[in-house]
């Protein structure tokens, strides 16, 4: 299936590692131009100079914080001055910390709302003067935490809700432009995202981190951990031209652990 990706700009957001890399990766294989970013310009250089070697689409980079609106604007500035537009935003960040309710000061809780939410408001405000021109796609990545609160993941479980009800508001909105607005939300995916949690919940359960996996395999009825690489095909599918009446949906990407319809 011809995607029509070739030629297209997308903005990958926190995608110097895990899902937010291995989407840009397989844009890259369909002949997108992408701009990564994440605040660590050393690892995005390393991931610029692998994606380059596939020898398909064009990679540049541009480091950013994106729980500041200056950074963001920059961000979009640098995308402008490289490739001349934005088609695709991928919105994505690094998880909140793991913790019961009583574990985070307001501090805390404001930290997590800023990156996990207010930096997808924001990151899509900038973006969508580009994608107003010509329609577009935005998939914002959350978690399935959204369908079935997970322990020990509050602050995930609060604000990564809110994401779905920002996508599904935008998916109104914005089709009248063509633009379509999804939500991706992850199982267990073997990232370093996964082996952090599952580090946590070992030792707030006092077991191995051996046992945890083995209970968290045990509830996914495929058996067995996601890639970065099955995830971001699902992605990318939707942030394509071959997708042209999917919106306003979240799709879970999670093996069946999900059991609520």
């Amino acid at each position: 299936m011809d995607l029509g990706l070739k030629n297209k700009v997308a903005l990958v957001v926190a995608s110097s590692q895990g899902l937010g890399k291995a989407v840009a990766k397989e844009l890259v294989k369909e002949g997108a131009h992408v701009m990564l970013t994440s605040r660590s310009e050393d690892k995005l250089a390393e991931v610029k100079e692998e994606l380059e070697a596939m020898h398909a689409g064009k990679v540049a980079y541009f480091p950013c914080d994106i729980t500041k609106v200056e950074d963001i604007q920059k961000l979009v500035a640098r995308t402008h001055t490289v490739f001349g537009k934005i088609d695709i935003l991928l919105n994505n960040a690094g998880g909140p910390p793991s913790g019961k309710f009583d574990s985070f000061s307001d501090e805390v809780w404001q930290q997590a709302f800023e990156l996990n939410l207010l930096s997808y408001i924001r990151i899509i405000r900038e973006v969508l003067p580009d994608l107003r021109k010509e329609g577009g796609r935005i998939v914002n990545i959350a978690s399935i935490s959204v369908k079935t609160p997970l322990p020990n993941l509050v602050l995930s479980n609060t604000f990564r809700n809110g994401i779905v009800g920002l996508s599904k508001t935008l998916a109104d909105e914005l089709a009248p432009d063509n633009i379509l607005v999804n939500v991706v939300a992850p199982g267990k995916i073997e990232t370093d995202r996964l082996k952090y949690l599952n580090k946590a919940n070992a030792k707030a359960r006092e077991l191995t981190v051996a046992e945890v996996d083995k209970a968290a395999i045990a509830g996914i009825p495929l058996g067995r951990y996601g890639t970065p690489e099955e995830f971001a095909k699902a992605v990318v599918f939707l942030l394509s031209e071959a997708n042209t009446y999917i919106t306003g949906s979240t799709l879970y990407v999670d093996g069946g652990a999900v059991k609520a319809i």
